[in-house]
């Protein structure tokens, strides 16, 4: 008895709404949205996990301008507090206010900043002009669909009006673009010097702007390292001919800059 007692006085109970999604039972179209929703959830893992192996400080400015976009959200949430579409059609309750979106809001941020990324950060290599661009356009459609396809999940899910998607992607859009700018114009040009802190440095964080082509230097850089090693191996016959583990290190490293330096030029 006392337990049913207990059980009667319990309050409503809410769901945690960024990963609980809800669809029409027998929906195959409802379900595949569903889980198109949650691919916000995904970039934020995502981040979390360049963030922990990189620790690139574009990366870190970039994620810190999704979390200022979604305290954004949150306050004009708490100023229109308009109810969203069917609240008491779904089993659990989510968060009461709908206007504007968060998932259009942060789907669009994501997309408009990587847009700009793509095209007017990203360093080009001159000798594969036509390959970057095409692989950059490809890109880019692929992330205008998937904005597109969160925004129209949310209501087809019925978790938010057309006008709540419209008003979050304007949002998310907006801040986008300014953050971009505040990090091109404001924040990169500090990015060597907090490099240099000593805190930056314990954490291993790091600057790569100025790098034209990361996955090219990254790529040398590894293999440099991996033929150090190799050389360490054989380090007895090298001394016997009269060339050091040093002199074969530092052989190895010049040896991939000059060829990086090379293609990087072409």
């Amino acid at each position: 008895m006392a337990l049913e007692e207990q059980c009667s006085a319990l309050p409503r109970w809410r769901s945690i709404s960024l990963t609980h999604v809800e669809f029409p039972d027998d929906d195959l179209t409802g379900q595949v949205l569903a889980y198109i929703s949650l691919l916000p959830v995904t970039i934020l893992v995502g981040f979390v996990t360049l963030i922990v192996f990189k620790r690139e400080l574009h990366t870190i400015s970039f994620f810190g301008g999704l979390l200022l976009n979604e305290v954004v959200n949150w306050l004009l949430k708490q100023i229109f507090k308009e109810p969203r579409p069917c609240a008491g059609a779904r089993s659990t309750l989510v968060t009461d206010y709908g206007m504007p979106s968060s998932h259009s809001q942060f789907i669009w941020f994501f997309v408009v900043y990587f847009f700009l990324f793509l095209y007017l950060r990203m360093h080009q290599t001159n000798n594969a002009r036509c390959v970057d661009l095409l692989w950059r356009h490809i890109l880019s459609i692929f992330l205008l669909g998937m904005a597109l396809s969160v925004s129209y999940s949310r209501v087809y899910l019925l978790y938010h009006t057309w006008s709540q998607i419209l008003y979050g992607g304007v949002t998310g859009c907006t801040i986008g673009i300014i953050w971009f700018l505040f990090t091109q114009e404001v924040l990169t040009p500090l990015f060597p010097k907090i490099a240099a802190w000593p805190i930056s440095e314990y954490f291993l964080v790091r600057d790569t702007s100025l790098i034209p082509n990361i996955l090219w230097f990254e790529y040398t850089v590894t293999r440099s390292e991996a033929r150090y090693f190799r050389f360490q191996t054989v380090a007895s016959d090298r001394r016997s001919l009269g060339f050091s583990v040093l002199q074969s290190r530092q052989y190895s490293h010049t040896k991939t800059l000059k060829v990086w330096q090379i293609n990087m030029t072409k």
